[in-house]
């Protein structure tokens, strides 16, 4: 295997490893998943007041914890499967009856991974929502709509227990499942929401909260939009798309900056609707349909699992379609967006994590090879070109150190720089908070032991936010105070759009907040520590 292609299927396995350590690491009494047509009309055990909520499709049972209720795996869309296969999000079927809402559904097909044995279950346009128990405040509750990550090709909504942001918070959160790899983006001539399905489906999503999410106590009027690495960048997308005007009222980018570049492998980006229609073309050749005479005929009735082996590692939504006119980096860099708050940042060390994977996997970054390893990362430089050879002058590698400055490229590149960026475009418009998370102890998302210390490399904020497969990770009392804290600036953002309160340091909008255990400050030196304006002015 090519470095660059190492590169671009590392990207696709990094969330991946790390959600699925935690679903693997679950207490072994956690029941398995139903599928996603389960619906019974037995009498819920506790208090229909308690437990039942009556949405416009019909009444769900869902679960009652201590200090929290959880309603799980509810359709906010048809199931996309036979003629609904590549085809705009429709309304899901009302059903009769009390819906068993105890257990998350089938997640989107995708590779095994995060998803023990992966999934073929296209009825999966599900959502799950967690919400403080008691009769609810005298007004409703913000909302948080968590948009998952894992390069549009793995995730599950369920992944992301969100019990402790709902209840430390008061807030209500919603975790979404959204069409995945070629089942969500492909692209085809004459085929009308190309590229771009699994973005209908997060409006369609969006679209459900707006109806629904007063019965389970939360406010239609106060809805952030949420998301981490494709999830973010999701984020980005909806900012851009004239459909998803007045869908959501904030939004929050963890580790998907809006001006990622499909050039490089590693920040979640679109490409125009022309290459990601080649993309599909390559698809239905290896599918089997490629010289079919209806070609999408032919790919609807193709097995899932097959789709699943014929689809690229490295997937990404398309631009130039109805949906999304243009690139989100284009159409916020011309403050063509929807002007709403933003709190946006990245991690310390965000390419740590695809760099010792790709020194593990037998790539070793030394001084010898590291022109080469800079000229797969940038493949159209090429090892003698003039970019090439600046960034070996910028990043230069000694003996022992070639893993570290190999995972600050990546982040410098793809995700410092670029949040910088899409920080400043934003700030132009709208009210903009950053941060960069940067505990260099956060708990490993992997097992094993990497090459070289790790810092704080790409999802590692997450436990922070969430119990990942609902498990919490060991946290230091230190770590837990960070913890508290984040989720007290996420929470106070969505209710007030200004994350400040008393119980936290101050957050000022004209510096990064740094996050770590031991600080939680302004700082002024991002830019110069990433390199930003070496990567300005090499474009």
């Amino acid at each position: 295997m090519t470095i660059h292609r190492l590169l671009a299927t590392t990207l696709a396995c990094a969330l991946t490893a790390a959600l699925a350590t935690a679903w693997s690491e679950a207490p072994p009494t956690q029941p398995a998943r139903p599928t996603a047509t389960t619906v019974r009309t037995t009498e819920p055990a506790r208090p229909a007041a308690a437990t039942t909520v009556l949405t416009h499709d019909g009444p769900v049972r869902g679960a009652a914890h201590d200090g929290y209720r959880t309603f799980e795996g509810i359709p906010y869309a048809a199931p996309p499967v036979g003629r609904l296969r590549w085809a705009p999000p429709h309304r899901a079927t009302p059903w009769s009856g009390v819906r068993d809402a105890t257990r998350p559904a089938s997640a989107c097909p995708q590779p095994a991974g995060e998803v023990p044995g992966g999934s073929t279950d296209e009825d999966c346009l599900h959502l799950n929502v967690t919400t403080p128990d008691g009769a609810g405040p005298v007004r409703p509750r913000p909302v948080i709509v968590w948009l998952h990550g894992g390069g549009f090709t793995t995730g599950a909504g369920s992944s992301y227990d969100a019990h402790r942001m709902a209840v430390r918070g008061d807030v209500v959160v919603v975790t979404v499942n959204y069409r995945l790899g070629a089942l969500g983006f492909l692209a085809h001539s004459g085929l009308p929401g190309s590229g771009t399905f699994g973005l209908a489906d997060q409006q369609a999503a969006l679209r459900w909260v707006r109806a629904e999410i007063g019965a389970f106590g939360g406010d239609t009027h106060n809805v952030t939009l949420a998301g981490e690495s494709a999830g973010g960048y999701s984020v980005c997308a909806q900012l851009a798309s004239p459909a998803a005007a007045g869908l959501f009222d904030r939004a929050i980018i963890e580790s998907g900056p809006c001006t990622g570049r499909p050039d490089r492998p590693f920040a979640p980006s679109s490409v125009p609707l022309p290459t990601a229609r080649t993309a599909g073309a390559d698809l239905a050749a290896k599918a089997g349909c490629g010289s079919a005479r209806d070609v999408l005929a032919c790919l609807r009735r193709v097995d899932v699992s097959r789709l699943l082996a014929a689809q690229d590692a490295d997937q990404q939504p398309a631009h130039t379609t109805p949906l999304l006119p243009v690139d989100p980096a284009v159409a916020i860099a011309a403050g063509h967006f929807h002007h709403v708050p933003v709190l946006i940042g990245d991690n310390h060390d965000e390419g740590n994590g695809w760099a010792a994977g790709i020194i593990q996997a037998g790539n070793p970054v030394t001084p010898d090879t590291w022109p080469d390893v800079v000229a797969a990362f940038f493949p159209s430089s090429g090892r003698s070109s003039g970019q090439a050879k600046a960034i070996v002058r910028e990043y230069p590698v000694h003996r022992t150190d070639g893993g570290p400055v190999f995972g600050a490229v990546i982040g410098d590149a793809d995700f410092a720089c670029p949040t910088a960026r899409t920080d400043g475009l934003l700030a132009a418009h709208v009210p903009v908070w950053r941060y960069e998370f940067a505990d260099e102890h956060a708990p490993p998302l992997t097992p094993g032991t990497p090459p070289f210390p790790l810092g704080a490399p790409h999802a590692s904020e997450l436990p922070y936010l969430f119990d990942l497969g609902g498990r919490p990770r060991d946290l230091t009392a230190a770590q837990h105070r960070l913890a508290d804290t984040m989720i007290d600036y996420w929470t106070r953002f969505a209710r007030t759009a200004d994350p400040n309160g008393p119980s936290s340091p101050h957050w000022p909008r004209q510096t990064v907040l740094s996050l770590a255990p031991d600080h939680v400050v302004p700082t002024r030196t991002v830019q110069t520590r990433h390199h930003c304006a070496f990567w300005n002015a090499l474009g």
